[in-house]
């Protein structure tokens, strides 16, 4: 099970967000995604619990809560979407001749 935490500190660590989960149990695994271009934490992570009691114990004590100077926002992940097999966004690269000058 893995639950969603959104509105992270950019300062925020793996072993800081462990230690705040493991007061509700089992920490499998802890995910900071970083951008990709920059290498900055993106405000969002995903963190695996040992099981559904504790990772509703976690989502229902920690949703709203203060920490790090910000309001976290936790709640059960979602299934990854499937973006297509083009991956969605070409950033407006491609299209027509528009606005060549």
């Amino acid at each position: 099970m893995s639950v969603y935490v959104g509105n992270l500190s950019y300062q925020v660590t793996e072993e800081a967000l462990t230690a705040v989960f493991a007061e509700y149990g089992s920490v499998k695994r802890v995910q900071i995604p970083t951008d990709r271009e920059t290498g900055r934490v993106r405000g969002f992570a995903f963190v695996e619990m040992g099981t559904d009691t504790e990772e509703t114990a976690a989502i229902e004590a920690l949703d709203g809560a203060e920490w790090m100077g910000r309001d976290l926002k936790v709640n059960k992940a979602k299934p990854k979407e499937d973006r297509g097999s083009f991956g969605g966004n070409r950033g407006g690269y491609g299209g027509g001749n528009r606005n060549r000058y």
